[in-house]
This record gives structure tokens, C-alpha cells and sequence, in this order.
């Protein structure tokens, strides 16, 4: 059998814009097993034998056990990975989040918003596996998930199964650059702060000019587990800069009945806003759990996917409380690292883990967009050499692009808010239970979905339409 190409893609379970049939995925369940009979059976008894064979092969089919991968991740790598697709600059802007809520409602907001992202994050695991065994292929990336479900799903909604696949992979483009631009700004702007405090001031493009061959260079690395040690390394540091953030922020505190308990209605877009686009790490899910050396591990209540997220909505919770109950009116948006004391070495230290921390980030982030965009291009190239290179140059453009965007708008840090929250919300909250409702339509007399669909489904304007 042959080799598949380096580990599993972040995005995608085979190459990403082949149709099913394209890539060898096996026949619908109505037509396998249908082959000639030479016994004399009733067409009823063949219909209903073909039948069971067919369900029996598809409930056969493992579709975890049926993956090659070149450079597996290791529970642990997952975990580090999920954490840093997760943790990124969205958590030193919880305390803004906080302000535009108040200590209550973004107490409890922020831990509904993340028990709702996990929910949707399982349900997506869930329709992925279901659908890998009724096609038959070993894995499928988000926007593939999403194409098999609506081409399995309801006949009048089938013929739209492209355009959303191509929805989806806009959204996840958008999202992911964004993600990137706001990281070129935030390093940026963190080394402007120091180098500015104790050596001379200038402008902040000029650090984005020195990042940027560092960050193409670190973007040339191309593997999962080649990135798993700079995530070990980032995870490290983020720690490390949290307990310093920490240390800070527990100092002195007053007591909680100086903040406001909730906030006035038109703020609370903003902090959905900001919540959501903190809660960042969708597009990385599949990805992470395709890439699995036991991907069983993956769901399940102590699985990697229950034990990162709860250890990231405990962080953002606790960073935007304390952070908003410490600085109050006076939290700075955009960053919490902003508001600590310029005079003392450890808090400008901090700045730099964090600036280190996110730079080291970028790389994770931007293999999704990559993922996406690489595969057509690589189609039109024929030769194994002209792919390399193609490659490594599309890598770089983009590098280029993120840093363009961001040197052209350097207070970047609001529109990529709206940018990511608007993409964001509809990857995480939206689409997750419309991939499930299309995956569990009712395709058999009697089968069911739940009990509301049940209802609907008989319901006179249904039946009428």
C-alpha cells in the first residue's frame, strides 16, 4: 500500500479539494454488496440481504484503525497542541472582556461559552467519525465534514455540498490569518514596550520588518511533530508569564463590590466578541485528533479534548476576573501585560515570554489556512521538485501577506476582534449543529433524530412543504 503523504494534514483526511469518489472512497451503502446472485432468492430476501450486508460492512469499517501517518502525536503532543491553539492573545484580553460584562455575567459567560465551544468541538468529532465509516476513508477535515454531510443529508439541500465546503474554508482562512495578523501586532507591540522603555522608541513596523524573516522560516516547517517541541517550549513560557501576570494582579486587590456585577446591555457584544475570539482553537480539532497515534483517547469525559478545554476556560476565566477586578476601568485593551508596571524588570520580562510565547504560536496557526490553499496549487505542478519549491514559496507569501495587513493597520487588534468573531462564532457555534443535523437526517422509515425533530417532522407545514 502506498506511503500517504507526510502525517495527516491539518485540514483534510486525503488531498483537499478531491470529491469523494476522486480519492477512492468506496460506494454508497445502497450499492455494496449488490453484486449477481446464482441462488434463486426472492428479490425481497436479496434486497434485504444486500441491505444487511451493507450495514454490516459499514459498521465493520474503523476508521481510526485505518489511518497512515507518517509522524503520529502522542497524547501529550496533542494536549500541548490544543492548548496552545486555544491560549493565544484572546486570554490577556479577558479583563477587557470582564469590563464590557461585568464580574458576574463574565464569570458565568465565559464558562457557558466554553462549555458550549467543547459541546460543539465533541459534536464535530462525533459527525466526522460517523461519516468517515459511511464513506469509508480514514479521516475528513472540517470543511469535508461538512460537504459529506450535506451530500448524505436531505436531497434538496444536496447540490449546496460545495459551497459549503468552500463557506467553510473562507471561514477558516479568514480566521486563521486574522489570528496571525493580530500575533505579528501583539509581539510588535510588546517588544516596542520594552526595547522603547529601556532603549529608544521607534516605530512599530520596524519590529515587524525584523520578525518577518524569522517568523518565514519558522512557517518552512512543515510536520506536526516537528512543531511539537516550539509548542512544549511555548507552553513553557505562557505558563511561566501567566504566573507572573498572576502574581500581579493578586496584589492588592479591592474588594469585588467595587466592580459593577453586570454591565450595561450595549457592551455586551463586545465581550461576546472578545470571548468568542479567545475560545479560538475549532479549526485545529480535526487536524489534531486525525493526527493521533490513538485518537480513541481523544473524546470521552478525561479525554484530551474534555482535559485541555477545561483547563483553558479555568484560565480565561480566572485572567479575566482577577484582571478586571484588579485594574478596573483602567484595563487597557488589547492586552493585560500592557497594564503591569513598566518599572520593574519582572513585569517588562513578562512581556517578552508572552511576545516569545505567541510568536512561537504563529506556526500552529497558520497550518490551517496553508492546508487549504497549498493543495490546488499543487495539482498544477508536475514535478516533485516544482512542488518543493512551490511549496516553501507559498509558505512564505503568506507570511508576507499576514505581515503586509498587519504593518498597513498596526491598531489592528479591534477589526481582527470583529473579524475573528464574526468567522469565530460561526465556525464554533454555527455550523457544528447544522453538520450534526444534516449527518443524522432521517434517511430510514421510523429512524429518528430527537425528540424536537421528531415533531417537526410530523408537523402539518413539514408534511406541507
Amino acid at each position: 500500500m502506498p506511503k500517504k503523504d507526510e502525517s495527516q494534514p491539518l485540514l483534510i483526511g486525503g488531498p483537499v479539494d478531491n470529491d469523494l469518489a476522486e480519492r477512492g472512497t468506496a460506494p454508497p451503502a445502497a450499492s455494496v454488496g449488490a453484486g449477481p446472485s446464482t441462488s434463486p432468492v426472492h428479490p425481497n430476501e436479496c434486497s434485504s440481504l444486500s441491505t444487511s450486508k451493507s450495514e454490516q460492512s459499514l459498521m465493520d469499517y474503523d476508521p481510526m484503525m485505518n489511518r497512515e501517518l507518517d509522524h503520529p502525536t502522542s497524547n501529550c503532543d496533542t494536549l500541548i497542541h490544543l492548548l496552545k491553539g486555544n491560549v493565544g492573545t484572546g486570554i490577556l484580553a479577558m479583563p477587557d472582556a470582564f469590563h464590557n460584562a461585568g464580574l458576574v455575567l463574565g464569570t458565568v459567560g465565559t464558562l457557558v461559552m466554553g462549555f458550549i465551544c467543547t459541546h460543539c468541538m465533541h459534536m464535530l468529532v462525533a459527525c466526522a467519525h460517523e461519516l468517515c465509516r459511511r464513506t469509508q476513508v480514514p479521516s475528513l477535515g472540517f470543511s469535508e465534514v461538512c460537504e459529506t454531510a450535506f451530500k448524505t443529508g436531505p436531497v434538496p439541500l444536496q447540490k449546496y455540498h460545495k459551497f459549503v465546503k468552500n463557506l467553510i474554508n473562507v471561514f477558516l482562512c479568514i480566521t486563521q490569518l486574522g489570528f496571525c495578523c493580530v500575533y505579528f501586532v501583539f509581539v510588535s507591540t510588546n517588544l516596542q514596550e520594552v526595547i522603547g522603555y529601556y532603549l529608544v522608541h521607534v516605530d512599530i513596523r520596524v519590529y515587524m520588518v525584523l520578525l518577518l524573516l524569522p517568523m518565514i522560516v519558522l512557517n518552512w516547517v512543515k510536520s506536526l511533530k516537528y512543531l511539537t517541541p516550539v509548542s512544549l517550549f511555548a507552553s513553557i513560557i505562557t505558563v511561566v508569564g501567566l504566573g507572573i501576570i498572576f502574581f500581579y494582579m493578586l496584589q492588592d486587590l479591592p474588594p469585588a463590590n467595587t466592580r459593577p456585577a453586570f454591565a450595561t446591555w450595549k457592551q455586551l457584544p463586545l465581550f461576546f466578541g472578545t470571548a468568542i475570539y479567545a475560545f479560538e482553537g475549532i479549526g485545529v480539532i480535526l487536524p489534531l485528533e486525525n493526527n493521533m497515534q490513538t485518537p480513541q483517547d481523544f473524546g470521552g469525559c478525561f479525554g484530551v479534548l474534555n482535559t485541555a478545554m477545561v483547563i483553558v476556560a479555568t484560565l480565561y476565566t480566572s485572567v479575566g476576573f482577577f484582571g478586571y477586578l484588579k485594574y478596573g476601568e483602567d484595563v487597557i485593551v488589547g492586552s493585560i501585560t500592557l497594564n503591569l508596571p513598566k518599572a520593574d524588570f519582572l513585569a517588562q520580562s513578562v512581556r517578552l515570554m508572552m511576545a516569545l510565547a505567541i510568536f512561537l504560536s504563529y506556526g500552529l496557526q497558520f497550518y490551517v489556512p496553508m492546508r487549504i490553499m497549498w493543495p490546488p496549487i499543487r495539482r498544477r505542478l508536475q514535478t516533485e521538485k516544482a512542488q518543493r519549491i512551490g511549496e516553501y514559496t507559498m509558505r512564505t507569501l503568506l507570511v508576507l501577506f499576514t505581515f503586509f495587513l498587519a504593518s498597513a493597520v498596526p491598531n489592528l487588534g479591534a477589526v481582527i476582534s470583529l473579524v475573528g468573531a464574526v468567522s469565530s462564532s460561526t465556525l464554533a457555534l454555527i455550523f457544528p449543529p447544522i453538520i450534526e443535523l444534516m449527518t443524522f437526517w432521517p434517511t430510514q422509515p421510523g429512524q429518528k433524530i430527537c425528540p424536537w425533530m421528531d415533531k417537526l417532522l410530523s408537523s402539518r407545514m413539514f408534511i406541507h412543504h
